[in-house]
């Protein structure tokens, strides 16, 4: 059994967070022949991202400054932004959000869509329970591409697991070693928020994760909202 416990040094910090998550399993996380429905979502997804800029000033935007707000909280590597943050940047630039794998892709439509940093990692590749807790610092992190490890600073929001971190500064950078992949079968799907007005947006947003996710790649979907009196879910039995 495996489960995914958020440990009471990250309430601590974030005493009013919302983690939304979804179990899902018997995913085929393989494109079709033809990937331009996923093109597609992403493409009006970076549209519809636009409504949350409303702010010349990029940091002053609300779903930004948040985020910006939560990370002065904990220890961070210099220059690490929240997910959503990245992902906004990117609207209109010259680097546009591109496919990844369909799961990745659709997560990626999600989180731009709702402005809330959406991740996920594969189940299978866990080495006991998940974690969102503090780092006690040296723990084994690589990311893709890398090659070598960069572990987390001691008091740095991280998921991680037996083997070693798992997604560094809360929602920053993830492990080469649990990523989603083409061959991921079992996923485990985050949607995180810290802002108390857009619990209801949460809500709305796992939802839209599930039923895009079942639509488009099969499997089944178990959605678990966490906080502070619920704090661990199963997640492999």
């Amino acid at each position: 059994m495996k489960k995914f416990i958020i440990e009471q040094p990250f309430w601590d910090l974030f005493p009013n967070a919302k983690i939304a998550i979804i179990v899902a399993n018997g995913v085929n996380n393989h494109y079709p022949e033809n990937n331009g429905e996923f093109k597609k979502i992403l493409r009006l997804a970076q549209q519809e991202g636009e409504k949350f800029l409303t702010e010349a000033e990029f940091a002053k935007n609300k779903v930004v400054s948040v985020w910006r707000e939560a990370f002065q909280k904990f220890k961070t590597k210099k220059g690490a932004r929240c997910s959503i943050e990245a992902m906004l940047k990117r609207i209109g630039g010259d680097n546009p959000v591109g496919n990844i794998n369909p799961l990745v892709d659709i997560y990626n439509s999600i989180s731009l869509r709702y402005a809330l940093p959406c991740g996920g990692e594969n189940i299978d590749a866990f080495d006991g329970d998940v974690k969102l807790t503090l780092a006690d610092g040296g723990e084994y992190f690589v990311t893709y591409g890398s090659g070598e490890s960069a572990p987390p600073y001691p008091g740095e929001v991280v998921y991680k697991d037996n083997s070693g971190a798992i997604c560094r500064c809360w929602n920053w950078r993830e492990s080469e070693r649990t990523m989603l992949t083409d061959d991921t079968i079992n996923a485990f799907l985050i949607i995180e928020n810290v802002d108390t007005e857009r619990e209801d947006v949460l809500k709305e947003a796992i939802n839209e994760l599930k039923d895009l996710s079942e639509k488009m790649l099969g499997g089944t979907y178990e959605i678990h909202i966490l906080d502070i009196n619920n704090k661990e879910v199963v997640v492999e039995k």
